[in-house]
């Protein structure tokens, strides 16, 4: 298996059981209905580190553009290697929306709630205030980056060992800076299932917020810019010696 596919399977490996939790939770009918907030973020730290887990061994197991930009930027992957990555993990996202859509199809069909249906394929503010939300993905975006290098040496592989202290740091920001914005922290995460909650014939589905999505990835720019301005020499220093 090649690194673009392994990326591309990873992500919808991630998607397709982190989204799925979501469907799970909000759509009627479902045997996780209102499971709420903590159903959510287990799920996602399940899927976070499955995902690491299978993938880690053949390419790195970013599965996240931020990851794979702060990465290069570090010196510690190659930036010849990032458009082919970046494409992998937006086509895994997609496809892991499509899975999720295909299972609940009937769910779908049940809920008379637009924002309800959005929600299992994006994430969007509980109060919308743009600013206010810009700030607390790239904050949440920007601790995740962080976490990443001081959890793992700062190479382009996060190692199937690192699974699980990336799935808990998932969680983490999940539990604490989750409710406002629903924490992304992952421009594919957030962009893939869009595209598809746009093309897909969901009956009543309404808008799929582009305006939410319109700054994802200059939050994610912004974050590693205000990783490296906070803490340049600790990652260094950290991803020379650990």
């Amino acid at each position: 298996m090649t690194p673009f596919v392994a990326e591309l399977l990873g992500t919808a490996l991630v998607i397709t059981l982190g989204n799925g939790v979501v469907a799970n939770v909000v759509l009627p009918n479902t045997k996780g209905n209102n499971g709420g907030l903590i159903s959510i973020v287990f799920g996602w730290m399940i899927a976070v580190f499955v995902g690491v887990y299978v993938t880690s061994s053949i390419s790195g197991g970013h599965l996240n553009p931020a990851v794979t930009i702060a990465l290069a930027s570090a010196g510690k992957f190659s930036w010849a290697l990032v458009p082919s990555y970046i494409l992998a993990q937006l086509l895994g996202a997609m496809l892991g929306a499509l899975v999720v859509w295909m299972v609940y199809k009937d769910h779908f069909i049940e809920c008379n709630d637009a924002s309800a249906k959005l929600a299992v394929f994006s994430t969007g503010p509980s109060i919308r205030n743009l600013p206010q939300n810009f700030i607390t993905e790239t904050l949440a975006t920007m601790l995740f980056l962080i976490g990443i290098f001081f959890l793992k040496p700062a190479g382009s592989d996060l190692g199937s060992l690192s699974a699980l202290p990336v799935a808990l740091l998932v969680g983490g920001i999940g539990f604490g800076l989750g409710g406002p914005t629903g924490w992304a922290i992952n421009p594919a995460r957030d962009l893939g299932p869009r595209i598809m909650h746009f093309i897909l014939p969901i009956k009543g589905k309404g808008s799929s917020d582009w305006g939410n999505f319109s700054c994802d990835y200059l939050r994610t720019i912004f974050a590693i810019i205000l990783q490296y301005l906070i803490f340049a020499a600790e990652i260094e220093y950290y991803g020379n010696n650990r």
